[in-house]
């Protein structure tokens, strides 16, 4: 490992590039330009990454092949050989007329041979493959397709003998070219680089788009039950109810008064995801003493029979009989008998209009709800272009050698990605362009580098990397409102991961950006909306209620996620959603402090000045502000037009210095070059904590629980105050243009408007009727929680 040296600045920045993208640009659009690149839509699906070349060989089918004369059968498979790289199709039993479908991919770079080789052969159980026939290729001859040309049509070939001197029987049906990573064979192609791949480890380097599941919000409402009867016939029942779905499990209070026919009227909320897979398990219990309860009734309901709810109408309510079964072995035969317990009164919906969140709202990447009844059109395109990685560590030990097999995974939306795997590369290129629909700009899309350990080999992880888990390697947030749109944004990413030595730069990350506008009338419309669904807003969920939610949400996406073939494992899908966002940590506590701190530095800086202008420092400043005090007393009417006027004026100047690239990770901000290594130790410990010490855990524990929620609250603050500043410093282009332009507007109306009138106007909005108020926030509060803060730029 590396001494822990004083880093440089320069490592912890965003870098420009200029790689050499796509190479169809029409009209002679710019090539070049540090950083973001100015240029007209390009026709090009792949415009954002770097052409690489592979040939392709497609092996569609053979006949007429001939049997073994011994076994008087043919298990035939076909091989592909292009110097040392080899890859061989699954063989079939019994069939002389096999049909495979496969397509193999040699990266042109990597091409060393003259001679591509096709050749055929019978699988024998024991002894050596018999040799079949070939088809050689010259390299020389192979034609070149680029899409959007069309596909090469397969053609039947005649097989040769093994030293290629007459014709044998049997023929293949073949296609060889030469193509980009755009041709629509390459994502599922065997790849080269797989060659010396085993086991799972073939499948598991493929890139891959996946598509979340759909989550719902389940609501029961359990209202009352009805003949309650517990095993003590003589003692009333202390009822509640409890509810599970799949691994959620909730429970009702227990009933104040002790009856039969129990009230509780209380709301669960489950998260649920197509398809239903889980149902609906309710169990009526008594509470016989404080460690005993006993179950009265249960029943089993599939979630596909309750009411999708798209607005906030009232769902009818159903009875539901609950069954309750014979225990005890004195019973004998009776324990399968179904008998007569009681039976339960629900109001249970599946909530549309919600969106079920997943990830922090501080990064979220999907505002829509769940019911796609309710989705507007996009407003925009995100495209990605993943182009490569520089200078990664090594992750693991393979073979005796320290390596990395690297693949990146982006997260926007429903719609994940992850790119194929390079094995054993510390500079990997992967080349390959991803697109978004785009509903709303006050969104974040997320991009995480990976090490695979899951490869099939004999792989050891180095020190900082965790056992048999695919290993972090850096996280990348990009805000799209900070984008200009119909920009291309060429940059390095650092990849900076915590560890409990400190903080680390594993690598860089380089990337094309590119956010188009579709309707920019729509952005603006959008800008004084809600940034989620309504429905959170007038029937809002508790903050416990949200964090709970949250985190079964995760876990259901994480699980579907890896059902998926290459699987998306759960440690990777944790890392890109935070799932341990909340945890508690001196570092993130210090960090948002001097953030808020930072926020006062104006106020600081602004009775620093007065102080100079009253002792006179600079004679001519202080007889301006005299004669600008003087002139506001005397025509108050100009304080409003002014303070707006000056504001409009400070937004213009600011234009001139507006920021050129994306935000990334802070290490500053973050507060993460000066920590300490006990407060390293403390972010790293588990929850609970793993001390010795009975008494100190628990106080420990209860210690970071409240510090956590401070450290959010204080986060929060810090966040709001940030967006003060966000409004003139043009970080969001739109924003602050339509603020500028809205401040120049009020500058004239405040100017030419009588101040009596204005203020008797805002007083009575202000203390108007609440009949004539709306749930929702204001057009000006959803303006502002839409502008970007430094929270991006936290690690």
């Amino acid at each position: 490992m590396k001494s822990q040296a004083a880093p440089n600045q320069e490592d912890y920045k965003l870098k420009d590039t200029k790689p050499h993208l796509g190479e169809r640009w029409p009209h002679g659009g710019i090539r070049g330009g540090g950083g973001w690149i100015s240029s007209e839509r390009a026709t090009s699906t792949y415009d954002l990454v770097e052409q690489m070349f592979y040939l392709y060989v497609r092996v569609v089918k053979a006949k007429d092949l001939p049997t073994n004369p011994v076994t008087g059968i043919c298990d035939p498979y076909v091989g592909v050989k292009l110097g040392n790289y080899k890859g061989k199709t699954q063989h079939f039993e019994k069939k002389t007329n096999p049909e495979w479908n496969q397509v193999f991919a040699f990266s042109k770079e990597k091409i060393q041979a003259s001679i591509l080789e096709v050749y055929v052969k019978d699988k024998a159980m024991v002894a050596r493959d018999d040799y079949v026939g070939k088809v050689v290729f010259d390299m020389n001859e192979v034609p070149t397709r680029v899409p959007p040309d069309s596909p090469l049509a397969p053609q039947w070939y005649r097989l040769e003998d093994r030293q290629g001197d007459t014709k044998v029987r049997g023929e293949v049906m073949l296609a060889v070219w030469m193509g980009t990573q755009g041709d629509e064979a390459f994502p599922e192609a065997w790849h080269s680089d797989a060659a010396s791949v085993h086991g799972e480890g073939v499948f598991s380097i493929r890139s891959k788009v996946y598509v979340s599941p759909k989550l719902w919000y389940l609501r029961v409402n359990v209202i009352e039950a009805q003949d309650v009867q517990p095993h003590d016939r003589s003692q009333p029942p202390q009822a509640y109810v409890k509810a599970h779905v799949g691994n959620q499990t909730l429970k009702t209070k227990i009933c104040p008064t002790r009856t039969a026919n129990p009230m509780w009227n209380e709301d669960l909320m489950f998260v649920a995801a197509e398809p239903f897979e889980e149902h609906l398990v309710l169990t009526v219990e008594n509470k016989v003493s404080a460690a005993k309860d006993e179950k009265v009734g249960k029943i089993s309901l599939p979630l596909t029979i309750f009411e999708r709810r798209l607005d906030h109408r009232a769902v009818h309510s159903r009875w539901f009989n609950l069954e309750k079964f014979g225990f005890g072995a004195l019973e004998g035969d009776k324990r399968h008998e179904l008998k007569f317990s009681t039976r339960v009164h629900l109001r249970v919906c599946l909530e549309g209009a919600y969106h079920v969140l997943d990830e922090s709202t501080l990064y979220i990447s999907d505002v829509r709800p769940t019911a796609r009844e309710l989705w507007k059109q996009p407003i925009g395109i995100l495209e990605v272009g993943i182009l490569s990685a520089q200078g990664l560590l090594p992750m693991k030990n393979k073979d005796g050698k320290t390596t990395t097999d690297a693949y990146c995974v982006a997260k926007y939306g429903q719609k994940w990605v992850r790119t194929r795997t390079i094995i054993e590369s510390f500079n990997p290129k992967w080349n390959e362009q991803y697109t978004w629909e785009v509903y709303d700009p006050c969104t974040v899309i997320t991009l995480g580098v990976f090490d695979n350990c899951h490869l099939g080999g004999n792989e050891k992880p180095t020190s900082g990397s965790g056992g048999k888990n695919d290993s972090r390697i850096g996280k990348v947030r990009i805000r799209l409102s900070t984008l200009e749109m119909d920009r291309i944004y060429t940059n390095s990413y650092p990849l900076l991961v915590l560890q409990p030595s400190g903080l680390k730069k594993m690598g860089e990350l380089q990337l094309a950006v590119r956010f188009t506008c579709l309707s920019l009338a729509n952005i603006i419309y959008l800008y004084g909306h809600p940034l989620l669904p309504k429905m959170h807003y007038l029937h809002p969920f508790t903050v416990n209620q949200l964090d709970s939610l949250r985190y079964q949400a995760m876990n259901i996406v994480a699980v579907r996620l890896g059902r998926a073939e290459p699987q998306l494992r759960k440690e990777v899908v944790e890392y890109m959603l935070d799932v341990d966002s909340h945890m508690w940590s001196m570092r993130r506590s210090k960090a948002n402090f001097f953030r808020i701190v930072s926020l006062f530095s104006g106020l600081i800086s602004m009775s620093r000045w007065l102080g100079e202008v009253r002792h006179w420092k600079n004679p001519i400043t202080t007889v301006l502000v005299h004669f600008l005090f003087f002139l506001l007393i005397c025509y108050p009417e100009l304080i409003l037009p002014t303070i707006f006027l000056y504001m409009f004026l400070i937004g213009l100047w600011n234009f001139r210095f507006r920021p050129r690239h994306p935000p990334h990770m802070d290490t500053k901000l973050s507060w993460a070059e000066a920590v300490h290594p006990d407060e390293m130790d403390e972010e790293f410990d588990t929850f609970p904590t793993s001390k010795a010490q009975d008494v100190v855990r628990m106080r420990y524990d209860r210690l970071r629980s409240v510090a956590g929620r401070i450290q959010t609250v204080v986060g929060d603050i810090a966040t709001q105050g940030e967006r003060f500043q966000a409004v003139l410093s043009w970080r969001d282009p739109r924003a602050s243009s339509l603020f500028v332009f809205l401040c120049l507007i009020a500058a004239v109306v405040l100017y030419v408007t009588p101040f009596k009138l204005i203020a008797l106007v805002a007083g009575m909005v202000w203390l108007r009727h609440p009949r004539f108020r709306s749930k929702l926030p204001s057009v000006p509060s959803n303006f502002f929680r839409r502008l970007p803060s430094r929270a991006d730029s936290m690690l």
